[in-house]
């Protein structure tokens, strides 16, 4: 919960004006009247305000009010600074309402009026709208419309038609081109059309794994786009392309301090086959001078939920773990979209079951191929990732050496039945309402708390935060007390509880380093055992 200050820049004055207990953020329409949004009890972003600088925020007017609980809302600004733009969405659902900044006081209507299922998002441009739809399009296309049609379907018109194997994920709109960001075989790349004439042209890169996505580009007539670039090998870049010249300039690379040498590292990407002969992709990266022989001790990390893609991201303090011989794989299972939107809806509801065998299927083929010692094959993931990794935990515990599970959401059932908990509503899309008899009984097949059996577990680290409102933290407490009573063998299960931090772990740059240091001790430790 955030409160709301302002500063005028040209007098480096402090005005008086003071909005308490907003969600963040703002959107203005004029140099006087700015927008924002405020939070219910779940932490869900429900309610848009108007504030005229100069007035007490006790007056604000509410301009809009998400009734529906499965929903949460935004507020922001065009890049064109024509519109106000209020976007609110569910998992699977979107609706825009735009009011001109001209008229900061008048009243805001509705894009398009919402229908289940369809997701878009609106980008303006003279004259009219650019539309990103999941209408008629599983992996999104581009359409466009006039000002005064957006809801009328019948004169959108195809700008970029939809491709079984290309989602389109995201659009930059200026005022001479069209930036394209599209997922391909997992990998993002960026296209860009001039808008005059429709040539083409396309941002290459080398990293066989890598991730870029388009930065902050707030000015609308510029021929100049910050993109940033990251590998497994590669630090954090951010470069700046010239979109007339297709050149690319480096402005800002992340620092590694030490002697770190990229060129002792190298990534590529395998892919294993799934029970049902589906090929996952599994990125993966180790220094040079670690032979796959079959004997390194391997990390696997996975996700699996929401559409999230996993990214092969360089990481500093990962380079720890590599530096003493450790491999180290992301598993691009469904659930995620990283192979376009089906990627998704097959690992999501009646599907989850995939995500969970997917993985596992990586792990075996990891060993397989020799990048892993099997008897040194580990598994981590976080909040829904938890929920993977508490999963493959029961499905085969045996296949693992050791696992952590960070703010792990494992007691899918009893969470899904407690609406007053944040964000439950929201994701009967994802999970489905429990509520329902079918839903309820596929749930409980593979919830881990749920699912816990006489065996012997490998050792598992399971951290969560006292103050958590995602996850909170009774859930892998208990998870954990009821694999202590059913633990057939001598492996460690431990369970850290970090009384200062909430679900995104501690806050500060060092207090987070200590809680990598604590993962990444557990699994050295059990990689020497």
């Amino acid at each position: 919960v955030y409160e709301l200050r302002f500063l005028d820049l040209r007098t480096g004055e402090e005005l008086p004006d003071r909005i308490p207990r907003t969600a963040g953020g703002c959107a203005w329409a004029d140099d006087r009247t700015v927008f924002y949004t405020i939070k219910d009890h779940t932490l869900r972003s429900y309610k848009v305000f108007r504030h005229v600088l100069g007035t007490d925020a006790a007056d604000d007017v509410e301009v809009y009010h998400e009734r529906d609980e499965a929903y949460s809302c935004d507020v922001y600004r065009s890049r064109s600074d024509r519109y106000v733009i209020i976007d609110t969405e569910s998992t699977l659902t979107s609706e825009y309402w735009l009011l001109p900044t001209d008229e900061p006081l008048g009243e805001f209507r509705v894009f398009l009026p919402r229908e289940e299922g369809h997701e878009h998002s609106i980008y303006h441009h003279p004259g009219g709208f650019y539309i990103l739809t999941n209408w008629q399009a599983r992996n999104f296309r581009l359409m466009a419309c006039g000002e005064d049609d957006s809801n009328d379907r019948s004169k959108w018109l195809e700008v970029v038609p939809h491709r079984e194997d290309v989602r389109l994920e995201d659009v930059d709109l200026f005022r001479d081109h069209l930036v394209l960001s599209e997922r391909r075989e997992g990998l993002t790349h960026i296209r860009i059309r001039r808008l005059s004439d429709g040539k083409e042209h396309e941002i290459g890169f080398k990293d066989p794994a890598y991730v870029t996505w388009t930065g902050t580009n707030p000015e609308w007539d510029t021929h100049e786009l910050r993109y940033g670039y990251t590998s497994f090998t590669t630090p954090q870049s951010v470069y700046l392309h010239d979109m007339n010249a297709g050149t690319d300039t480096l402005l800002k690379q992340q620092e590694v301090l030490g002697d770190f040498d990229a060129g002792n590292y190298t990534s590529e990407r395998t892919w294993a086959t799934a029970p049902d002969g589906t090929r996952v992709p599994i990125s993966v990266v180790h220094r040079r001078d670690v032979a796959l022989d079959g004997k390194a001790p391997l990390l696997l990390y996975g996700y699996g939920s929401y559409g999230i893609s996993m990214e092969p991201t360089f990481s500093i303090a990962r380079l720890s773990l590599l530096d003493r011989g450790f491999v180290f794989a992301l598993a691009h299972i469904r659930g995620g979209e990283d192979l376009g939107r089906a990627w998704y809806e097959e690992g999501r509801m009646e599907h989850k079951m995939n995500t969970f065998t997917d993985f596992i299927a990586c792990g075996e083929h990891l060993i397989k191929e020799r990048y892993a010692d099997p008897d040194r094959l580990m598994c981590m993931g976080g909040s829904a990732g938890g929920l993977l990794v508490g999963a493959v935990l029961n499905l085969r515990p045996g296949l693992w050496r050791a696992a952590v599970a960070e703010v792990p959401f494992v007691d899918v059932v009893t969470t899904m039945l407690d609406d007053s908990i944040p964000l439950t509503t929201g994701e009967f899309d994802e999970w489905g309402d429990p509520k329902e008899k079918e839903a309820y009984f596929r749930m409980l097949s593979y919830s881990p708390y749920d699912n816990v059996h006489d065996v012997s577990y490998p050792a598992l680290l399971v951290t969560t935060g006292f103050h958590d409102s995602q996850v909170q933290y009774w859930e892998p407490a208990k998870w954990v007390a009821r694999l202590r009573d059913h633990q057939q063998g001598d492996a460690p299960i431990v369970l850290h509880t970090n009384m200062e931090a909430g679900h995104g772990g501690a806050s500060g740059r060092f207090e987070r380093l200590k809680e990598i240091a604590l993962d990444f001790a557990f699994l050295i430790g059990e990689a020497r055992n």
